[in-house]
């Protein structure tokens, strides 16, 4: 969506074109007016800018389980969360 937004552009820009949209999320869901938010007022200068800060302004919501990781177990003398079998 913020794809065919015209560039550089601000966070406000941004959540007045698209802030009530809703972003269906592995836990829930939230608006991109709130994820955009997070960040406080920016300017992007290309779409993929605009794109990461979204992103990065989604919770723990939008990862699925946390702390799950299908890769290899922590190291020895790192702590991390008991493994969970199925």
């Amino acid at each position: 969506m913020v794809r065919s937004h015209e560039y550089p552009t601000t966070t406000t820009d941004l959540i007045t074109a698209y802030g009530d949209q809703t972003l269906q999320l592995a836990n829930g869901d939230a608006t991109v007016g709130d994820a955009l938010r997070v960040a406080g007022e920016e300017t992007y200068p290309t779409a993929s800018d605009a794109e990461a800060a979204l992103m990065c302004g989604l919770g723990h919501a939008a990862i699925g389980r946390r702390f799950y990781s299908d890769r290899d177990a922590y190291s020895a003398g790192e702590d991390g969360p008991q493994q969970v079998s199925f």
